[in-house]
């Protein structure tokens, strides 16, 4: 009778695990067509030698297209000082400005240093500056959490938009997402 138990328990566990996964890809890959007041791009490594991590460059050229589309008025660059010596926001900043976006739609967040922290600072600076809706940049897997945090923290106009950039380490990225989302 046990075994049974825990074999229905370790299925039901499996599934939900399934379920979930499948439902973050989704919501993931499903980007905003909404326009909004400015677009969050959550921070990721800077290496040593200041080049940007090629997913890091994926979301900020996912910001770049949603403002040439006017999607979005400006971009908050939001992310910590990473172990190489390199404030995340500053670097995000400057390829923003290489790439043609004016300094003047350029907000930075160098404290923003994990998810939770960019979603506080992104509201208290939408709040300031009177802004509604916000679009995320992220990974995909990492999208219906941010959406979560926005929305545990009472902001509610919440979009997303994620770069179509994927590789290996994204299996194990959705796995700990799973977790993530429930903690």
């Amino acid at each position: 009778m046990l075994k049974m138990i825990i074999k229905y328990i370790l299925i039901a566990g499996l599934s939900w695990f399934i379920i979930h996964s499948l439902y973050i890809t989704y919501d993931g890959l499903t980007n905003s067509k909404q326009k909004a007041d400015l677009a969050v791009v959550f921070g990721n490594k800077v290496n040593e030698d200041r080049t940007l991590s090629p997913r890091l460059q994926a979301r900020l050229d996912k910001s770049i297209e949603l403002y040439q589309k006017n999607q979005i008025k400006d971009i908050l660059v939001s992310g910590g000082l990473g172990k190489e010596g390199y404030w995340e926001g500053t670097e995000m900043k400057k390829y923003l400005i290489k790439n043609k976006i004016p300094p003047n739609h350029i907000l930075v967040d160098n404290f923003g240093d994990n998810t939770e922290k960019t979603v506080i600072n992104t509201i208290k600076i939408a709040d300031s500056l009177k802004y509604n809706r916000v679009i995320s940049v992220s990974q995909f897997y990492h999208q219906t959490r941010i959406k979560k945090l926005f929305r545990d923290h009472y902001f509610k106009n919440i979009e997303s938009s994620s770069p179509l950039y994927f590789e290996m380490r994204d299996f194990y990225s959705v796995f700990r997402e799973f977790f993530a989302y429930y903690l």
